[in-house]
């Protein structure tokens, strides 16, 4: 029998380091994406996917600003919403080329975080262009933004990162999927909105991490599988060292014990793990694998395996 799968892509799968950015580059490696997806499918599998949207949604803040005498620039929330629809849509069309049969949507998503995170008093999360010091200076005073800099680089804006309090739209997610829809959601983590005291949404200026948002949409779904994809075929411990070792299988002890000696860095490999060890603990599988290896994965052939006890 199938099971039901939220398949978050990395970055890598939409745009890769050193690429432009233009249409073609991003819908070619998206058509490559949609490959391993499609078998996934048709393994018989019901999969919910979820991708991340950084140089997109870095590339629309690019063009609000290079336009802003022309055209009103947009917030954040509206940027996010806009990348949605763009990898959407690649990702759909893609999709459906390959799988005719089958119903594909996207469904642009919201992420309730809780306006007392404490992730809005710390923004710590890189965005959009950089800008000299001087630069950096003058948009703090006319925008209000926070500035920082970046690995020596620049500056550039910070916003926060709060924690996925709940996925809004999940109901609908899941009646799609029991009906046999595959899903393209929560892209980007979700777009970031908080509740008044009215119980009124609203979008926040922010960046939720988009595998910690996978693992909340696979708890909220009762997910079989979260499926971690990257551009490794798995995790390594000391990785890029003399005694570099794969791990194919873990227990939840194990891969915990791996991550408090550090072994997984904050901004790679360290909330990948963090999320697979938060899933296995509702006794469930979470894989971290490469792209090509999805399927294979799955039927526990191939990547990482974190397995609930």
């Amino acid at each position: 029998m199938g099971k039901k799968v939220v398949l978050a892509l990395g970055g890598n799968a939409i745009l890769q380091p050193g690429q432009v950015g233009n249409y073609d580059v991003q819908k070619g490696n998206v058509e490559t994406s949609a490959k391993s997806i499609a078998k996934v499918v048709n393994e018989g599998h019901n999969v919910v996917v979820v991708h991340g949207n950084g140089p997109q949604v870095g590339q629309i803040l690019r063009q609000n600003e290079l336009s802003k005498e022309e055209v009103p620039e947009q917030p954040l929330p509206v940027c996010s919403a806009e990348s949605q629809g763009f990898i959407g849509y690649m990702m759909q069309e893609s999709l459906k080329n390959m799988l005719p049969t089958k119903q594909v949507v996207t469904l642009l998503t919201m992420t309730e975080v809780d306006k007392n995170d404490e992730a809005f008093n710390h923004p710590t999360k890189p965005i959009g262009s950089f800008y000299s010091k001087e630069e950096s200076i003058e948009l703090e005073k006319s925008k209000g933004w926070v500035m920082g800099e970046d690995a020596g680089r620049g500056y550039r804006r910070l916003v926060p990162s709060p924690e996925p309090k709940s996925i809004v739209e999940v109901d609908t997610i899941k009646t799609l999927i029991d009906n046999g829809t595959l899903v393209v959601s929560t892209g980007g983590g979700g777009i970031p909105v908080v509740r008044d005291k009215d119980n009124q949404l609203s979008g926040v200026a922010a960046v939720i991490d988009k595998d910690s948002s996978a693992l909340k949409l696979s708890e909220e779904l009762d997910a079989d599988v979260l499926m971690i994809l990257t551009d490794v075929p798995n995790v390594y411990i000391n990785y890029g060292k003399p005694n570099q070792e794969k791990l194919t299988m873990l227990s939840i002890e194990k891969a915990q014990q791996y991550f408090d000696e550090g072994h997984f860095s904050d901004g790679s490999m360290g909330p990948k793990m963090q999320a697979c060890i938060e899933f296995a603990k509702l006794g469930k599988t979470a894989i971290i694998c490469s792209l090509e290896d999805a399927a294979q994965a799955l039927a526990g052939n191939a990547g990482t395996q974190v397995i609930g006890k």
